[in-house]
């Protein structure tokens, strides 16, 4: 893309601190191998004010309009999200139960002059996400409910301990909780070759060594490997919800959840 015409885009991300738009220039590398290198340091890449104020101030007036719309969950699962192994004692990292409670807004609610639908159409934007996890090619999702969301914690409200079962997964910050709501993880706690079900089991009893409690302020974008590191959403509390943006790629151009995921997380399925 020519660096003369602004992209569709231009009053959403601040380009001149985080220049998506010109990877190829010397700024564009130098900003992707800063990038990569606290992905790898760190196990997330976060880059505060990506979102400027205005697109901000303009998600949070869209999430709150969009609030009465949205589905309401509130149940338990295991830090895998699988089922329960009933052949492991209670409070097995298998077994023991974690809350989550939220609501979420489909893509297919969010208007398409959204910020952050016009942020997620862009090509530069997949192309920025690649390059920092040093992926060939990435695609967006091809799900209409899942492919960018909105989540909303209210009083009370929280994510429970839990892997991903993706890779990586990309997330916006619109709007912090009167109280909690903080991201806290634990980096490489489990790897493709041990579960460490002891390291895990002692995060669900409550030991916090390990564990980093991320700081995050409106307009941040965050990069974040969740696959192997446990990670949560404290309980909140307050009048103001956290808001915040996930928003989903994979290598499979025609990547989607089921029918019954679908359901799970939204209330219905297309």
């Amino acid at each position: 893309m020519s660096q003369a015409t602004a992209p569709s885009y231009a009053d959403v991300v601040d380009l001149t601190r985080y220049p998506i738009n010109d990877l190829d220039g010397d700024r564009g590398r130098a900003f992707i191998a800063a990038c990569r290198e606290e992905l790898l340091r760190t196990g997330v890449c976060q880059l505060s004010g990506f979102m400027v104020q205005d697109a901000v101030d303009r998600m949070v007036e869209q999430a709150i309009a969009l609030a009465p719309s949205a589905f309401r969950t509130d149940n338990t699962h295991t830090v895998y999200f699988e089922s329960t192994d009933e052949s492991v004692s209670p409070d097995h990292p298998r077994s023991a139960q974690q809350r989550s409670a939220k609501q979420t807004i489909a893509c297919d609610q969010i208007p398409m002059d959204s910020p952050i639908r016009r942020l997620y159409e862009s090509d530069d934007l997949v192309r920025f996400i690649a390059a920092v996890l040093r992926k060939d090619k990435l695609y967006r999702s091809a799900d209409p409910l899942d492919a960018v969301m909105i989540a909303m914690f209210e009083d009370g409200d929280e994510l429970g301990w839990h892997f991903d079962r993706s890779e990586f997964a990309v997330t916006v910050m619109y709007q912090d909780a009167d109280e909690g709501g903080h991201f806290d993880y634990y980096p490489a706690l489990r790897s493709a070759e041990s579960e460490n079900y002891g390291g895990v089991a002692r995060v669900l009893e409550g030991n916090s060594d390990g564990i980093i409690r991320l700081t995050s302020s409106p307009g941040t974008l965050a990069i974040f490997h969740g696959r192997h590191a446990l990670h949560r959403v404290s309980p909140t509390a307050g009048a103001k919800p956290r808001i915040n943006s996930v928003i989903t790629y994979g290598e499979d151009a025609d990547m989607r959840l089921n029918e019954l995921t679908q359901d799970l997380f939204y209330g219905r399925a297309e």
